[in-house]
């Protein structure tokens, strides 16, 4: 399978704090960039895969960072920028330490403005997977209206779809995205869900029935993330569970998008079903290990390295 991971969606700014403790009394901060489908374009890109990141940014210093740091990272990218509003930013804190906590100031943004007329829908069309976000679903009508216009694009074009649930329960206060969700799902080849995402889609049930359910919802590739259980998945029909790797996180933010990043590549590297979990879980463990939402993602090098168990790299 050859061609880009396409993808579109909110990339934001990201303040984190640099000690551990509340907002309420930490003072200092760092200025990173972030957002669930950049970071999977990263992480496709430093597995030495093209990626392609559709958005919105404002016309401001924020929004042109989040863009000079995609292009820097390799992903292409195709992005308005609008004059008329801000780019989104999200806080992150460590209240404790094993504890991080993100809050999202996105409200009116510029990637909320997300809009059928920026997606280049020709350009999907020799794409090797189109990468959505169930974020992107809930930042407005028009971002909505955005992935479903990709969505039939890739269909028609026989492009597989990847839909990671990625729920965001503070996006959908007054609604209920269990439908919306299922449309994707439906149409998608590729579903990934955490257990209470899948929840969302399925009911309740164990990870494999989980799985299961899903993949009756019609994507021929289901994967429920459990994060350090590891993953199952119903891969056309056959069930499979992998174990995570053994590590001591120090931040899991992105881990999630990291998993997706390393199965997307695998599967367009032509791996077998085990082959492509055990990559994603990998990916996973090892954007644990830095803080970041993208930072720590691996390269393949570093998957290498990750695999001798030797500490020190000479």
């Amino acid at each position: 399978m050859t061609g880009a991971v396409v993808t579109l969606g909110e990339t934001m700014g990201l303040l984190r704090a640099t000690s551990i403790g509340s907002l309420e009394h930490v003072s200092d901060f760092a200025l990173h960039i972030g957002g669930a489908e950049s970071n999977v374009a990263i992480g496709v890109a430093r597995l030495g895969r093209p990626a392609v990141w559709i958005g919105r940014v404002g016309d401001d210093g924020i929004g042109r960072r989040v863009l000079r740091e995609l292009r820097a990272e390799g992903v292409t990218v195709d992005a308005v920028v609008d004059p008329s509003a801000r780019t989104g930013l999200m806080l992150k804190e460590t209240p404790r330490s094993g504890s991080t906590r993100v809050l999202y100031y996105r409200a009116a943004s510029a990637g909320s403005r997300l809009d059928v007329a920026d997606v280049d829908l020709v350009a999907i069309a020799p794409a090797g997977v189109l990468h959505v976000t169930g974020i992107t679903l809930a930042l407005s009508a028009s971002a909505e209206a955005a992935v479903f216009a990709a969505v039939d694009a890739a269909a028609a074009a026989g492009v597989p779809v990847s839909f990671d649930v990625n729920h965001r329960a503070a996006l959908w206060a007054d609604r209920d995205p269990r439908d919306l969700y299922r449309r994707v799902a439906e149409r998608a080849t590729v579903v990934f869900a955490g257990a209470d995402e899948a929840e969302l889609l399925v009911g309740a049930g164990s990870p494999e029935e989980l799985a299961a359910g899903i993949a009756d919802l019609g994507p021929a590739q289901a994967i429920v993330k459990l994060g350090e259980d590891g993953c199952v998945a119903s891969i056309d029909g056959e069930a499979f569970s992998i174990p995570a790797e053994k590590i001591t996180p120090l931040d899991t933010v992105g881990a999630g998008d990291a998993f997706v990043a390393g199965y997307l590549v695998a599967l367009l590297d032509g791996l077998a079903p085990a082959d492509r979990l055990q990559q994603g879980t990998r990916c996973g463990a090892f954007a644990c290990l830095g803080p970041g939402d993208w930072e720590s993602l691996p390269r393949r090098a570093d998957l290498d390295a990750f695999d001798s168990g030797d500490p020190v790299i000479r």
